[in-house]
C-alpha cells in the first residue's frame, strides 16, 4: 500500500486550492465515529500502526503526478504536488484500547493541504480494522474464558489485506489462533487447521482418510467427521486413534448439523471410549451469538472456529466514522450541520477508573482522577522511535486491551442491547463549543446588498 493518489479526487482538489492560494496554516482535523452500531457497546481501536507506514511514505510519484495533469490539475497545481509530502503532528489512541462515540481516535495536525489529503486512507485503515476488532472483541466477551477461538475468516474476507487484518485484529483481542498461515507467520500467532470434506471424498473410504491423515499428521490431528454421517464418522476417529495410538493434540471437529447436539452425543463417545482429552471443536457459520449459545447451555465444545461473519463484521459491516476539521490557523472551527454538528478544537480524551471517560480540549490540564488516552505517535511526519517490529507491536495491544477490557462496565459488555458509554465534556470544551457555534451564527447570512 503506497501512494498519494489512495485518495479522493475531492481531496486533491481542495488540497489544490489550497496551495494556489497559499493557505498552508496549521490544520487540526479529528477523525471519530459519531455513533456506534446499534449492537455495539465499545470499539477497539486498530489500525493505527498501517497509518504511521502511510504517512511517513506520503508523496507524489513521477506517474502519479503525469496522471493528475491528464485530469485537468494545472502544471502550478502538479509541481505543488510534487513538493508535498506529509510533515505533520499524530496524536492517536494506541491499538488495543476501548474508545466510545465522539471519541478521537486519530487527530492529525499539519498545514491543511496535507492534513486534508490524507483524510480518505486513514479513514479506510481505522475504520475497518476498528471495524474488525471490535466484532472479534464481542466473541471473545461471548467465549468468557472457557472456549478457545480460532480466526477462520480468510477465505471470505473482502480482500487480501483485510484478511490480514481480521487475523491481527481477532489476536488482538484473544484469539489463540488463525487459520491464514501468512498472518502467522508476520504476527507470530499460532496456526491452525485441520481437513476439508474433499479431501475425505477423494480416498475410497472415510476410514481411510483418516488413516492416511493420521499417520501424516500424528502430531496436530483434528478429524472432520461430518462428511458423511456424523457420528459414523466419530467412531471411526476414534478406531484410528486407537489404532495409532493417538495420545496428544488429538480431536474432531463438527462443520454442519446441530452443532450442540452433535457435541454432546460426540462427547458421550469419546468419554465412553475412554478419551476425554479428545478435544470438539466446531464450525460452520458462528458468530459472538453462538459462542455465547455454546457456553451458556454447557455445550462440550472445546474450540471454535468463527470465520466469514467475523471476516466481514456481518451484523455491522462499517461504522459511522469521520474525519473533521477542528481547528485552522490558531482558529477553532465547528461545523453545525443538523445530526452532524461537530466540536472545535483539537481534543483529548479523559479516562477515569471503570472506562468512564471526559472529552476535552487537549491543551487543558486533565480533571483530577483521570489520564490521558491519545499520545503524540508522530511529530515532523516521522513516526517516534524506530518502527518495532509487528509481533512486538501486536503484544502491546493485546496488553492494553486486556486492561481496558477487565474495567469495562457490565452494560457495555452485553451482547444484545448493550448500554453504549458516553464522554462528558469538560466546562473549557463545552464553553469553546458555545462561544465558536455563537460566532458562526453571523457568518451563516449572506450579507445585506
Amino acid at each position: 500500500m503506497a501512494g498519494a493518489l489512495l485518495t479522493d479526487l475531492y481531496e486533491l482538489n481542495m488540497a489544490a486550492s489550497y496551495l494556489r492560494r497559499e493557505m498552508t496554516g496549521e490544520a487540526t482535523f479529528s477523525l471519530f465515529v459519531r455513533r456506534l452500531p446499534v449492537e455495539r457497546g465499545f470499539l477497539v481501536a486498530a489500525g493505527i500502526e498501517d497509518c504511521l507506514d502511510v504517512l511517513e511514505a506520503f508523496c507524489f510519484g513521477e506517474s502519479e503526478l503525469a496522471y493528475l495533469a491528464t485530469l485537468g490539475f494545472d502544471d502550478a497545481a502538479v509541481e505543488r504536488f510534487a513538493n508535498l509530502h506529509f510533515t505533520g503532528e499524530v496524536r492517536a489512541v494506541p491499538e488495543g484500547r476501548i474508545v466510545f462515540a465522539d471519541e478521537p481516535l486519530l487527530e492529525v495536525t499539519a498545514p491543511i493541504a496535507e492534513a486534508q489529503l490524507v483524510e480518505t486512507i486513514l479513514l479506510n485503515q481505522l475504520t475497518f480494522q476498528t471495524t474488525l476488532a471490535s466484532k472479534a472483541a464481542r466473541c471473545r466477551l461471548a467465549g468468557r474464558g472457557r472456549v478457545e477461538l480460532v480466526e477462520f475468516g480468510f477465505r471470505r474476507t473482502q480482500g487480501v489485506e483485510a484478511g490480514m487484518a481480521v487475523a491481527r485484529g481477532s489476536a488482538m483481542v484473544g484469539f489463540s489462533a488463525t487459520s491464514n498461515v501468512e498472518a502467522a507467520r508476520r504476527y507470530g500467532l499460532r496456526p491452525a487447521g485441520t481437513m476439508a470434506h474433499s479431501y475425505i471424498e477423494a480416498f475410497a473410504t472415510e476410514l481411510e482418510a483418516f488413516e492416511a491423515f493420521a499417520r501424516d499428521f500424528a502430531g496436530r490431528t483434528t478429524f472432520l467427521v461430518d462428511t458423511y454421517d456424523t457420528m459414523e464418522g466419530v467412531a471411526r476417529a476414534i478406531g484410528v486413534i486407537e489404532d495409532l495410538g493417538l495420545r496428544h493434540d488429538v480431536g474432531v471437529r463438527l462443520d454442519s448439523g446441530d452443532l450442540a447436539a452433535l457435541a454432546r452425543a460426540t462427547r458421550l463417545l469419546l468419554d465412553d471410549a475412554g478419551h476425554p482429552d479428545v478435544r470438539i471443536f466446531v464450525s460452520g457459520s458462528l458468530d459472538e451469538h453462538d459462542v455465547a449459545g455454546f457456553v451458556d447451555q454447557d455445550v462440550p465444545v472445546d474450540a471454535v472456529g468463527v470465520g466469514t461473519r467475523l471476516g466481514v463484521s456481518a451484523d455491522a459491516p462499517y461504522l459511522d466514522s469521520v474525519y473533521k476539521l477542528v481547528s485552522y490557523d490558531g482558529r477553532p472551527v465547528a461545523k453545525l450541520s443538523t445530526g452532524k454538528a461537530t466540536y472545535p478544537g483539537a481534543k483529548q480524551v479523559f479516562r477515569a477508573d471503570g472506562l468512564v471517560d471526559h472529552l476535552g480540549l487537549a491543551e487543558e490540564p486533565a480533571p483530577p482522577g483521570t489520564g490521558p488516552v491519545l499520545e503524540v505517535i508522530m511529530t515532523g511526519g516521522r513516526r517516534l522511535g524506530p518502527r518495532a517490529d509487528p509481533v512486538t507491536t501486536l503484544g502491546a495491544a493485546q496488553a492494553r486491551f486486556e486492561i481496558d477490557l477487565a474495567a469495562l462496565p457490565g452494560p457495555a459488555r452485553r451482547l444484545r442491547h448493550p448500554q453504549q458509554p458516553t464522554p462528558t465534556l469538560t466546562p473549557r470544551l463545552r464553553q469553546l463549543t458555545d462561544d465558536v457555534r455563537a460566532g458562526l451564527g453571523p457568518r451563516t447570512k449572506h450579507p445585506a446588498r
